[in-house]
């Protein structure tokens, strides 16, 4: 899934949220099993664990685009969940709780929550359709459009707009019910269509999509290291396939390593 320039960062950002959120979930239970009474400053703990699992969740959805096509969608995304994640910390650790967070950031962080929920949708629905037939593409398309309103329409309730009649409210329920359907409709068809093996059996045949005979049977994020490979040493997909099944007929038969075959030395 990730290439061999993304890999290092992608283990470091999974190794920091694993870490801050045990961290988090910790304190969240120290301060739940800790003698004394429940005050303001455990209920702070507790609030900081949630939010700390929340965004942990939406950093792994961005994740799911690493060494894709679609890793500038996870790139913003989580740039995005920045700005919710230090509004939250702000409003839990800063504000009065009696008098309530400022208008400006409880805004802020409205804003930037919903925009950062849409990216990981957009991510998970993206690295899921990764090399997907062209009618799932269209439906993602589709799907992803229906996001970007709904996230438009609710952003706008959030800044203050009052709609005069509940059209506006009527619109953003049918948006989000056909958002949810075909969120569901696109993962089911990725996962269970029926077609699936025979698109698989066309793309060995070398059919569909101009790839490599053989190499899109691949799962998708073997399908992107074996990309990433093939670009670095300029060969292709294909021979890299050939090269690893030979290599590995040969270990498993116990003799040595044969030289690569002529088509498979790499591009001058």
């Amino acid at each position: 899934m990730a290439t061999p320039t993304t890999a290092p960062i992608r283990r470091w950002i999974v190794r920091t949220t694993i870490g801050s959120f045990s961290l988090a979930a910790l304190m969240g239970i120290i301060a739940l099993l800790g003698s004394g009474d429940f005050g303001e400053f455990e209920g702070r703990i507790l609030l900081t664990t949630l939010l700390v699992g929340v965004v942990s969740i939406a950093v792994l959805c961005y994740l799911a685009t690493a060494g894709r096509r679609s890793q500038p969608v996870g790139v913003a995304g989580g740039v995005v969940v920045l700005v919710p994640l230090v509004c939250a910390l702000l409003m839990i650790w800063g504000a009065d709780w009696d008098r309530g967070p400022g208008e400006g950031l409880a805004r802020t962080f409205g804003v930037g929550s919903i925009f950062a929920a849409t990216l990981a949708q957009a991510s998970l629905l993206l690295a899921l359709c990764d090399g997907a037939r062209a009618v799932v593409r269209r439906l993602l398309t589709a799907t992803l459009a229906l996001a970007g309103l709904l996230a438009l329409l609710t952003c706008l309730l959030v800044l203050g707009y009052e709609p005069d009649e509940d059209t506006y409210f009527r619109v953003l329920g049918v948006v989000a019910i056909l958002d949810v359907l075909g969120t569901v409709v696109v993962a089911a068809l990725v996962k269970f269509g029926p077609s699936a093996s025979n698109t698989q059996r066309r793309r060995l045949d070398g059919a569909e999509d101009g790839g490599a005979p053989g190499t899109s049977l691949l799962p998708a994020d073997l399908a992107a290291d074996t990309a990433a490979y093939a670009a670095a040493h300029q060969i292709t997909s294909e021979q890299v396939v050939v090269r690893a099944v030979r290599e590995f007929l040969t270990h498993e038969s116990g003799s040595d390593t044969p030289r690569p075959r002529a088509e498979e030395e790499p591009a001058r």
